[in-house]
């Protein structure tokens, strides 16, 4: 029985995630896959994830930091260097350093993304990987009176270079090393790689691996979804709160860059989480926090074609007798009453506002919210949308008539009425065997 549920379950996984694999085909995503990351049980784990994209048609660049890699060069041989604004100063000896704990990361990178064992998943992934000096640097220099040696900054991100390399079906692993046209050699910090080449790219995603979820609110709960300016506040935040070297930090300002400069969304998910990419990419809630031009989700008049997800949302409830039915031609020609909430292209709430102008009041019916988000507000942003547009229609006042839901009314500032408080019209087509009690909020 057990292995007939995960089968079901698996297949509805599948159908699900459907709409999310025909929108990422042939799209371009940036990962940006910090080095702490590669220290962790879960990599061989992000690795197959990374080979399922590619088998799925999602054109990908894999940016490579080697932090705690590099640490453990220096540490090995002795050797400090010290951090000055969250970027190493690199002499001499920390770059010859450096290179090493690069070549070394790329390799284990390259034969990782090479395997192809039977039973595994990785079998049959026939996946090519490109080393290339895309990346062309400059020095920092010096700064506030400190040099900054071999550390240096991102002039120019060959492009053109990285689309033919695409174009091949190949995935680009780019370390955070810079070459000069003198031809020396700049360490580099790999988010700012990363947000360079998700903007020359203008891709369609930057991905970046952290130690968390992704980011999380004062009670320590997800955000899933910032606009910039939100993920901004959050950056002055954990900036006051000397997080300089929190990776989650680093990610959030390549977010908001990226961002800014046309990168749609960007994506913080958690390194430790099993299956956190997959489950980001290809479920509506996802498993990280996503920083967007502009929401995923809105509210909206629904339209003709949003009549299978308003009847999908509204006819379990009608058939528990909460709801009054409506068939599928009252709907449609009732359609332009209704708003609904979008998330992803799915129908998770709707309500209705049927104005009464003569009485100037109006009525909100058919609140509904999906099962999955009933308890996020989604109800409440509606009531608060179907009172703004009452208001531009001129109405003074809009009612509910409800059997079921009149604590989560009175608790919103919705008023008992009597029936004979209702506009006429309505009065007339009041349901006496329903027994329906009637409230009212004034809005003006």
């Amino acid at each position: 029985m057990e292995v007939v549920q995960d089968s079901a379950q698996l297949v509805n996984w599948f159908r699900s995630s459907a709409p999310y694999i025909n929108a990422h085909r042939h799209k371009t995503f940036v990962l940006m896959l910090g080095g702490e990351a590669l220290e962790t049980d879960n990599f061989q784990h992000i690795i197959n994830d990374i080979a399922l994209l590619n088998s799925l048609g999602v054109k990908l660049v894999l940016v490579h930091g080697v932090r705690p890699q590099i640490q453990k060069q220096l540490d090995q041989h002795g050797h400090k260097s010290a951090f000055k604004n969250d970027i190493r100063i690199t002499d001499e000896k920390s770059l010859v350093l450096i290179k090493q704990a690069v070549g070394a990361v790329q390799i284990e990178l390259q034969a990782r993304l090479s395997m192809g064992l039977a039973n595994s998943p990785m079998q049959g992934a026939s996946i090519r990987t490109v080393v290339s000096n895309v990346v062309t640097a400059q020095p920092i220099g010096i700064k506030d009176g400190v040099d900054y040696c071999h550390a240096g900054k991102v002039r120019r991100i060959d492009v053109e270079g990285l689309k033919i390399h695409l174009d091949m079906g190949a995935i680009p692993v780019i370390s955070p090393l810079g070459y000069s046209v003198t031809g020396e050699v700049f360490n580099l910090l790999a988010e700012e790689v990363a947000t360079q080449v998700a903007i020359g790219l203008q891709a369609d995603k930057l991905i970046g691996f952290c130690s968390k979820t992704g980011v999380l609110d004062e009670s320590g709960k997800l955000i899933s979804e910032l606009l910039p300016e939100q993920a901004q506040q959050h950056v002055d935040v954990m900036a006051k709160r000397d997080q300089e070297a929190s990776g989650t930090l680093r990610f959030l300002r390549a977010a908001i860059a990226a961002c800014k400069a046309g990168v749609t969304r960007s994506h913080l998910i958690s390194y430790y989480q099993e299956g956190a990419l997959l489950k980001e990419l290809f479920t509506r809630d996802g498993s990280g926090t996503q920083i967007v031009k502009e929401s995923s989700e809105r509210i909206r008049t629904a339209t003709i074609d949003d009549i299978g997800g308003l009847l999908e949302l509204i006819e379990p409830l009608e058939k528990q007798g909460v709801l009054v039915k409506r068939s599928r031609e009252l709907l449609e020609n009732e359609i332009h009453h209704f708003q609904i909430v979008e998330l992803d292209g799915m129908v998770i709430g709707c309500a209705a506002l049927y104005p009464f102008k003569d009485e100037k009041m109006g009525e909100l019916a058919c609140l509904v919210s999906h099962p999955k988000y009933r308890s996020s507000g989604r109800a409440d942003n509606l009531v608060l949308h179907v009172e703004r547009k009452a208001r531009e229609l001129g109405l003074d006042a809009i009612f509910v008539l409800t059997t079921q839901s009149i604590h989560w009314f009175r608790e919103r500032g919705f008023n008992f009425a009597d029936i004979s408080d209702l506009p006429s019209a309505r009065k007339e087509l009041y349901n006496l065997k329903r027994n329906s009690k009637v409230l009212l909020r004034k809005i003006r």
